[in-house]
C-alpha cells in the first residue's frame, strides 16, 4: 500500500480546492454535493444573477486523459439534466435567479504540494 490519498479523498480535496477558488474570486457557494435524484452536481454556486454549476475533475501525474477531457457527452448530457430539475426544484421562483451556466473545473495537485486549477466559464 503507497500510503497515499484516496480516489474518492483526492476528489473531495479538489472540490474543496475549488470551493476556496470561487470564493476568493466572489462567488457564493450555494451547495456541495448536491443531489438531483440519482444525479448529483459538484458544486452549485451563485454569481449575481447566475445560478453556476460547476463540475470538478482532477487526474493523477500519469492519467492518459486531461480531466477536462473526462467530461464527455454522456456526463455532460446528466449534468444538463441535473440543472434543468434543480432549476425547476430550487431556482425558478428565486427573484435573483435569471439564468443557470456549466462549468467545468479541473484540479491537478503538484508533487510539491502545490495545486493547480484549470477552469473553463461556460464550458458546456
Amino acid at each position: 500500500m503507497n500510503g497515499g490519498p484516496t480516489r474518492a479523498e483526492l476528489g473531495r480535496f479538489a472540490e474543496q480546492a475549488v470551493i476556496e477558488w470561487l470564493a476568493a474570486r466572489g462567488l457564493d457557494v450555494l451547495g456541495t454535493n448536491v443531489r438531483v435524484g440519482r444525479l448529483e452536481v459538484d458544486i452549485v454556486c451563485r454569481e449575481g444573477d447566475v445560478v453556476v454549476l460547476v463540475e470538478v475533475r482532477t487526474r493523477g501525474v500519469g492519467s492518459w486523459q486531461r480531466a477536462l477531457d473526462s467530461i464527455d457527452a454522456a456526463k455532460r448530457e446528466r449534468l444538463r439534466r441535473a440543472g434543468r430539475a434543480l432549476w425547476q426544484q430550487r431556482f425558478a421562483r428565486e427573484p435573483w435567479a435569471e439564468r443557470m451556466r456549466f462549468d467545468a473545473a479541473a484540479v491537478r495537485f503538484e508533487p510539491d504540494g502545490g495545486v493547480h486549477i484549470e477552469y473553463v466559464k461556460a464550458a458546456f
